[in-house]
């Protein structure tokens, strides 16, 4: 039985990054060459265009499987190298076709020429391949151009052709920490863990913050945010987590802020405690869950009200997103289980009865001037608990991005 010898990558989005690829470029390669450090024997080349992982006697499906983890990566395919000799592309392509050939199935060949000195193009080699398919199972077998049970693909480069039977889509996006690191504001429930996600996946470095008020949260509570970054660590590697004390300034924004304008107060004392963390660790930007009109505090008005507080960017991957499609991301992450158990945090506790969806801002700067709240913020920073998590045990990949942020 033929064996893949190496595994080809694709980029995709890099490739439209012009002068500044081969810096994306090699962030990639870094994440690669993290994830697979424990497999010595592998050799991994980035170029221009694609990477090439050449195995060595390496299990290809535990490389590919882990690939799949990787942000940047467009799609991949498990390969075996010929010589650029028609005949013997030929001989390969029957072969890879019948390691998956049974009766009904059909094929399509699909070839891409880099190198434009070899002698046939891409619809010559396309006849030529498909013509030695049908000769070796005597024209029973079908092509289907749109949905083919199997695609031969034939990849012509200058050094040599490379040919698949395998295509596996990546997750796409930016290659980890490309773009800059952000703060994420981790609430413990389905969206933030979701937004964390979608921003790590245009290259967004992320550090966690958490707010919690024992005793009106549990420590499972705390430990829920602490398990939920650690899903995030399995596209990244490690994460830092801030675990901010939020009691004082919660009993003090229920004792002294009117009703309908505590969530609004509330969430504008995250967002500068949240901004301040940012500051001092080096961040650029702060990322949080907000779908619009998902609750009282996410209508434009109350986004106007709490944003106030900073001139942070503040990404919001979910703003336009509806539940249903936030859920179904949840669920492909491995977040949502985790997230629906049924344990307080800081924004569902001192909830009012009616909250304000159109707060005011001159209000609640007047209310909240009557206080000395930067004394308890200045006191919530100092006992602020950093923990870093790392990678999951269960991805097979242990400690694999170590040192990759």
């Amino acid at each position: 039985m033929i064996e893949y010898d190496r595994i080809l990558v694709r980029y995709g989005e890099l490739s439209t990054k012009g002068n500044n690829r081969k810096v994306f470029v090699r962030r990639l390669e870094k994440s690669v060459r993290q994830l697979l450090k424990d497999m010595p024997e592998v050799h991994i080349s980035a170029e221009r265009d694609r990477m090439f992982i050449t195995l060595n006697g390496a299990d290809y499906a535990v490389i590919m499987e882990r690939l799949h983890l990787i942000f940047g990566i467009q799609s991949y395919s498990p390969v075996i190298k010929v010589e650029r000799d028609i005949e013997a592309i030929k001989m390969m392509a029957v072969a890879l076709f019948k390691r998956h050939f049974t009766e009904g199935k059909t094929f399509k060949v699909r070839t891409k020429r880099a190198d434009k000195t070899f002698p046939f193009d891409t619809n010559d080699v396309n006849l030529m391949v498909g013509d030695a398919i049908f000769d070796a199972y005597n024209d029973d077998v079908e092509v289907s151009m749109r949905q083919p049970d199997i695609e031969i693909t034939v990849e012509i480069r200058q050094e040599a052709a490379y040919l698949s039977s395998e295509t596996v889509m990546g997750q796409g996006g930016m290659p980890v920490s490309s773009a800059g690191k952000a703060m994420l504001m981790l609430s413990g429930g389905i969206d933030s863990p979701v937004a964390g996600y979608l921003a790590m996946k245009r290259g967004v470095e992320i550090e966690a913050v958490h707010f919690y008020s024992p005793p009106y949260t549990s420590e499972r509570a705390k430990q829920k945010a602490i398990d939920l970054t650690q899903k995030l660590t399995r596209y990244t590697g490690d994460i830092k987590i801030h675990l901010v004390p939020f009691t004082k300034i919660q009993e003090t924004i229920k004792q002294r802020i009117p009703e309908g304008y505590i969530m609004t107060s509330t969430r504008r004392f995250m967002m500068r405690i949240t901004d301040e963390l940012r500051r001092q660790h080096g961040g650029l930007a702060i990322v949080n869950g907000e779908s619009l009109g998902q609750v009282a505090s996410q209508t434009m008005m109350s986004m106007l009200a709490i944003n106030d507080v900073t001139s942070t960017p503040i990404i919001r991957p979910l703003i336009t997103m509806d539940k249903n499609d936030i859920i179904k991301i949840a669920e492909e992450i491995d977040t949502f289980e985790l997230s629906i158990q049924p344990f307080e945090d800081c924004c569902t506790i001192f909830t009012p009865k009616q909250p304000k969806t159109q707060p005011r801002l001159d209000k609640v700067e007047r209310f909240e001037s009557n206080v000395d709240f930067d004394t308890l913020i200045a006191e919530a920073l100092a006992n602020v608990e950093t923990v870093v998590v790392s990678i999951e045990s269960n991805t097979g990949a242990d400690d694999a991005f170590e040192g990759l942020l």
